[in-house]
């Protein structure tokens, strides 16, 4: 049965340049007949031959191997035999080797981009020992006789159902002339938009790199082999912060100058702590490369970003547990109406999303000496000229202060108190605990205390944890209890409310807020 198409509107998206002048096709057979004609001394000329439509639109180049015609990759298919295609490699795996009941083998695969897409190659066992060395990043080659296959999504993100798996007679040469192959293509995210993104997702970001942590190694559960781990810690002009994770011989290799700009093609959304961000084996990975984004982040952090503080994705909404502990706009609640509702009694969890005011913080400790290992955060002890970290079992000549924060909030209802860590302390006062810390410490109460000060009467969105806890009356000790029975004469329970996510207030986000409200069903009710 054929397929009927009916078009019932046609807009125009675009036209044809205006044609300069009177263009003449030159091809083969026309030159070929001129030079016949000329041979014979015939006075006439057959008429100009017009060229056979063809079925797809294909780029055309040099024509390598006995004038072959190369061909487009988004062209490729199983039932093409005859082909030359010419690409450039943006990406190479490392040699991966695996063992089961059917024997042992390895592979390598690269991932090739030409002018109309990016298609995923493959070779296995002798091809391995054939193309591996041969195939470089960033090199032009034609490659031909290779097998199409529909591509095993389970391995590959490229959108393409086709790959190409490399056998004994795949031909592969280099282009050594100039061409005009594009470099990667990115289709880049802010940071702070990857809470939109679902688990497991790929997308391309860039950044600049923060933290640069050192290669560390975890051992697999599923080959239980030990595997190379580097995490760096990416910022951008969406002024958030995001961990990423190298793995295996990208994380050993891994050499960039501090804050170096770093463009990521194909990397891999995870939930671990809100939002993270790791690399497939199929990744790539180009630094202080040469394109627009990246000279104007780098411009950026040398301006401004260098002495900014970021927020981090922790808690986001959809982030793992079926709950909801990040700032939903469409949900806040006013904080008398959290109390009224009980919200975090009766050893509940609740997460509710609040805007309030800063009235008043707690000036006594807020903040604490922590271990400077990435990802740790545990206190340390002091030895005495040495910090100690019993976690970590380091010591260190001088620890990282992270904040505690205490504050007072309040809105057109009551005012409640909020507890919040080292982001909540970052957001409020624009500036790291170790800063603060220093300013506290040279007993500069003036300034100290003008920090402060500045920091109230300002209005911010929160996502905040309910939950009940208990205290001791008489030694002011407090402790988290999972029951709320059984209580001693002397402990009083409580609900305390944490924060998970401060935002502040950007105006042109809330009023297309509001404006979406007022054509939203609820203003027609």
């Amino acid at each position: 049965m054929n397929a009927l198409i009916i078009i019932l509107a046609l807009r125009v998206v675009s036209t044809d340049e205006d044609k300069i002048g009177n263009p003449t096709a030159i091809t083969a057979p026309a030159v070929a007949m001129e030079a016949t004609t000329a041979a014979s001394g015939s006075a006439t000329s057959p008429p100009p031959q017009a060229p056979q439509p063809q079925a797809r639109a294909t780029p055309v180049a040099a024509a390598p191997k006995g004038g072959r015609a190369v061909f487009p990759i988004e062209g490729l298919s199983p039932y093409q035999n005859n082909w030359t295609i010419k690409a450039r490699v943006i990406q190479k795996s490392d040699i991966k080797t695996w063992s089961n009941q059917r024997g042992e083998g390895k592979l390598f695969n690269v991932t090739l981009m030409d002018q109309t897409g990016e298609i995923r190659g493959t070779g296995f066992n002798q091809v391995v020992d054939e193309l591996f060395n041969r195939l470089e990043e960033n090199k032009v080659y034609y490659i031909s006789k290779a097998r199409v296959n529909l591509a095993k999504k389970k391995f590959s993100n490229l959108a393409n159902d086709y790959e190409l798996s490399f056998e004994k007679n795949t031909e592969v040469e280099e282009c050594h002339e100039a061409t005009d192959l594009p470099q990667v293509k990115f289709n880049f995210v802010p940071l702070a938009q990857l809470e939109t993104l679902t688990k497991d997702s790929v997308c391309d970001v860039i950044g600049v790199v923060k933290e640069t942590n050192e290669v560390s190694t975890i051992t697999s559960k599923a080959s239980n082999r030990e595997i190379s781990k580097r995490e760096l810690v990416l910022v951008d002009k969406s002024e958030y912060s995001v961990r990423m994770t190298l793995w295996g011989k990208q994380a050993e290799d891994y050499k960039a100058d501090p804050h170096a700009v770093i463009a990521f093609k194909g990397v891999k959304v995870g939930d671990f702590g809100g939002r993270s961000l790791s690399m497939y084996s199929s990744s790539t990975m180009s630094i202080n490369p040469d394109i627009d984004d990246a000279f104007e982040l780098r411009g950026w952090f040398d301006a401004v970003g260098k002495g900014q503080s970021f927020q981090s994705h922790q808690n986001v909404p959809g982030s793992g547990g079926g709950f909801q502990a990040g700032f939903d706009r469409n949900a806040i609640r006013d904080l008398m109406d959290v109390k009224q509702s009980q919200l975090g009694e009766d050893d509940r969890t609740d997460f509710f999303s609040t805007r309030a005011t800063i009235m008043h913080i707690k000036s006594d400790n807020m903040w604490y000496p922590a271990c400077p290992t990435a990802q740790c955060n545990k206190k340390v002890t002091d030895n005495g000229g040495s910090w100690r970290c019993e976690k970590c079992d380091q010591s260190f000549d001088k620890p990282e202060y992270r904040y505690i924060m205490t504050m007072a909030v309040a809105d057109w209802s009551c005012q409640a108190w909020l507890h919040g860590f080292n982001d909540s302390g970052v957001a409020v006062f624009g500036m790291p605990a170790d800063e603060l810390y220093e300013i506290k410490q040279e007993n500069d109460e003036a300034r100290f205390n003008n920090i402060l000060q500045k920091s109230t009467c300002t209005t911010f969105n929160f996502g905040c944890k309910a939950k009940s806890d208990t205290f001791n009356v008489s030694g002011s000790h407090f402790r988290l209890t999972a029951q709320l029975t059984s209580l001693s004469p002397q402990d009083r329970s409580r609900v305390r409310y944490g924060i998970n996510r401060i935002q502040p207030l950007n105006f042109r986000e809330e009023a297309g807020h509001l404006r979406d409200l007022l054509h939203s069903p609820w203003a027609q009710s």
